[in-house]
């Protein structure tokens, strides 16, 4: 399959999807999102998102205009504390046949990490164990197709110039996910556990005809940048502060 020039693939969606490309959560470019079939999977309690939410999944709801298609905030949170973060290890939720070998959901998981620290660390402390003032983030990617998806693997320290060189290696010939991909995420107290946000979205192929069957490893790539930048805007959002001057 020949791959389209990366300059035209971003120009189209920048055209086509500029107005879900914002919000919690949120939007991508070559990608479009798929609000109705997350609501749907979320109040059948749909294996797909159960596994990874649990107990919590009761409480999300379905997003705005520009937002994740499920989301939950607490409004009893004190947002303003939490300067720090305890970011674990991407997981990685499909069938027990996946088509991903170990070794292509490593590189996956582990791009979507290093995509979510580089984010992070411009306006959070990153640390390394528990505390006061420290929220705990976890992240999901889930094959959304799977009919009862399981945890298959989480994210390994993966220098970012190696994960990059290994994503171009599978773009032309090779398939991320069948048709689209969700992301999970919850964010948590570090010593009490509460709960402080939850959110679910899902996206799909949205330029290219071919996209609505396959979703390439580069629609997975522009994915989780996005997701991976909103929710840190998110998060710095809900604390009221203003991106640090890069």
């Amino acid at each position: 399959m020949t791959r389209l020039p990366r300059r035209f693939l971003a120009d189209a969606a920048t055209a086509a999807l500029f107005a879900v490309c914002a919000g919690f959560l949120s939007g991508c470019a070559q990608t479009v999102e798929k609000q109705a079939a997350v609501t749907q999977q979320v109040a059948s309690a749909a294996p797909a998102v159960s596994g990874f939410m649990g107990g919590d999944l009761a409480l999300l709801k379905p997003g705005g205009a520009g937002q994740a298609a499920m989301l939950y905030v607490n409004p009893a949170a004190q947002w303003k504390q939490y300067d720090k973060i305890l970011l674990e290890p991407v997981q990685f939720w499909d069938a027990a046949d996946s088509p991903l070998s170990p070794a292509d959901q490593h590189m996956l998981t582990a791009y979507f990490y290093n995509a979510l620290k580089k984010n992070l660390q411009k306006d959070f402390t990153l640390v390394d164990q528990g505390g006061p003032g420290v929220m705990v983030l976890q992240v999901a990617m889930v094959n959304a197709q799977a009919a009862t998806p399981g945890l298959r693997s989480i994210s390994v320290v993966i220098p970012q110039a190696r994960v990059l060189n290994g994503l171009q290696s599978l773009a032309s010939g090779s398939y991320a996910f069948v048709g689209s991909a969700e992301a999970e995420m919850k964010a948590s107290d570090a010593e009490s556990g509460q709960l402080l946000a939850a959110a679910v979205d899902r996206r799909a192929g949205g330029v290219a005809m071919s996209a609505a069957a396959q979703w390439k490893w580069g629609d997975a790539e522009n994915a989780m940048n996005y997701w991976a930048q909103e929710i840190a805007s998110r998060l710095l959002q809900l604390q009221g502060r203003a991106p640090a001057a890069q």
